[in-house]
């Protein structure tokens, strides 16, 4: 096991398309820095050693694949390190029917529960500002939207007298958006799944196909 550096890449290093040998395993060095790009979805202190290394995926020489080792020394020292910034997160439906959903780190960090999540919730209403822009050129009538927050102290702080946007309590167990931020149980994860109308395919046309056939109608 290689011993951790202090930092993803050193500052005389100087990357190139020329001057070394192919590395043995091209596959192999796309995989890794692919995982890598992820990676910087919660490390921000790896984005531009990351950035680097991705120029040269067409053609990765020996000297690409040492800054990428690096890279990972640099993480395998660095494991308990957080930017702890949290994460915003929605699901928007029209109807039964989801029609936009994000999950993304917030730009500052919150100091509080409450904070991130009324800046999540803050996302989330200027996203359906939009849609409803587009609905009202669209000519389409609509309900008053409701945004569901399971935190109490942000939908108090979140009133609107105006009732242009209502805001309601929600159980965090009955959460459809942490699907997209958090691992959970098979139970949870397979009834928010069918929320969000991830359905299987074949078995859908199969319905159809049946259907068709006796001249029914499609009932899932």
């Amino acid at each position: 096991m290689a011993k951790p550096v202090n930092a993803p890449m050193t500052s005389n290093c100087k990357l190139s398309k020329v001057g070394d040998e192919p590395v043995s395993d091209p596959t192999l060095y796309r995989s890794i820095v692919g995982a890598l790009q992820y990676a910087t979805v919660t490390r921000p202190d790896i984005a531009y050693s990351v950035k680097k290394v991705c120029q040269f995926l067409s053609n990765p020489l020996n000297s690409h694949w040492v800054a990428v080792k690096r890279i990972l020394w640099y993480l395998q020292g660095t494991t308990s390190f957080d930017d702890r910034k949290s994460i915003s997160r929605a699901c928007i439906f029209l109807g039964p029917n989801l029609i936009t959903w994000w999950s993304k780190k917030q730009t500052t960090i919150s100091r509080s529960s409450t904070e991130a999540e009324y800046r999540s919730l803050a996302l989330a209403a200027q996203e359906i500002m939009w849609v409803e822009s587009l609905l009202k050129e669209l000519q389409f009538a609509f309900y008053t939207p409701t945004i569901y927050c399971y935190n109490l102290s942000t939908v108090s702080m979140s009133y609107n007298p105006n009732k242009t946007l209502i805001v309601k309590h929600i159980p965090s167990t009955l959460q459809t958006a942490d699907v997209l931020t958090k691992p959970l149980s098979s139970d949870k994860f397979l009834g928010f799944r069918q929320q969000l109308q991830v359905k299987d395919f074949f078995r859908l046309s199969n319905i159809e196909q049946s259907s068709s056939s006796s001249g029914g109608y499609i009932r899932d």
